[in-house]
């Protein structure tokens, strides 16, 4: 199908028309049609941003695929972003959250796609910050799973409004919580595999303790919760939870201040991939103001380095 060129044409033909648009941003991120798309998607942002993070094996798309279910009982349309990590060797990756996550492939509000990390470490590809802009647009709930790699997958708070971090009872991750600045990144935790009974309240227990150790989020109360996802226990007071946070980040523009931080750290780690660290002290301080495209504002930058 032809490329669609507007955010209303994205809207309009559905699931393959945001699968064109998608394609387009990661073959070609700096045509003047797709800088367009993006910064008229970044100005009607509509979307809740959760983002999934933890370690491998924790349940991260089990989970997944049953707050997508409770979502859309509830009338939400959910885009999903899935990255998988990939190959050293040839860079490429299997993808294979799209076959975890259980969904209705017939169910025109959920949309999933997938990203290969390629040499990113902190869990997000290169390109998730475009696509959840756009997919933000058009989505009620957007999902951002990044690849599990423990320690150091921070990235995910650049692109998520709401940062869930999953914890799996008995495998001594309430140590690895503590480590590494992992601590600093959650609005909600959520352990697993809550149907294990005493393992995992022992598992809460333990990273409750750790989060003694760590500093709030202005005002807002970082709670641990056990979830069952294969069962359905404490999913729906997950979600009651994610929309309270969202409520919070309304609150004196929090919501508003925290992705204005985001689009300019994303302009920041752009120009560096482009330009190192010479082109970016020559760019000078990165400052945007609301509503101003970060897209738009890098490709100005860029064309005045190298002019």
């Amino acid at each position: 199908m032809q490329t669609p060129s507007s955010l209303a044409a994205v809207k309009d033909g559905g699931k393959p028309a945001l699968a064109a648009a998608l394609a387009r941003i990661e073959r070609a991120p700096d045509d003047e049609a797709t800088i367009a798309l993006l910064s008229e998607a970044y100005t009607a942002p509509r979307a809740h941003v959760l983002g999934i993070t933890g370690p491998p094996g924790v349940g991260k798309s089990t989970l997944l695929s049953a707050l997508i279910k409770a979502w859309r009982a509830r009338g939400k349309s959910v885009g999903v972003i899935a990255v998988d990590p990939s190959s050293r060797r040839t860079g490429g990756a299997l993808l294979g959250d799209r076959t975890r996550i259980v969904t209705d492939p017939d169910d025109s509000k959920v949309f999933i796609r997938s990203m290969a990390a390629r040499d990113r470490l902190g869990g997000l590809a290169e390109l998730t910050f475009p696509a959840t802009v756009l997919m933000r647009a058009l989505f009620d709930i957007v999902i951002v799973e990044t690849v599990g790699v423990g320690q150091s997958e921070t990235d995910v708070v650049a692109v998520a409004d709401t940062v869930l971090f999953c914890v799996q009872p008995g495998a001594g991750d309430s140590l690895q919580f503590m480590k590494a600045g992992i601590a600093e990144i959650p609005h909600l935790i959520a352990v697993t595999k809550a149907d294990l009974g005493t393992p995992a309240e022992r598992a809460r227990a333990d990273v409750e303790g750790a989060l003694s150790l760590a500093e709030g989020d202005g005002g807002w109360q970082l709670d641990v919760l056990l979830v069952s996802a294969a069962g359905g226990a404490g999913v729906e007071t997950l979600i009651d939870k994610i929309e309270a946070h969202r409520i919070h980040l309304a609150n004196e523009s929090r919501g508003e201040i925290q992705r204005l931080r985001q689009a300019e750290t994303w302009i920041e780690d752009w120009l560096r991939a482009q330009f190192g660290r010479q082109g970016l002290t020559r760019a000078g301080q990165i400052a945007l103001k609301p509503r101003q495209s970060p897209f738009a504002s890098a490709a100005e930058i860029a064309q005045r380095l190298r002019g």
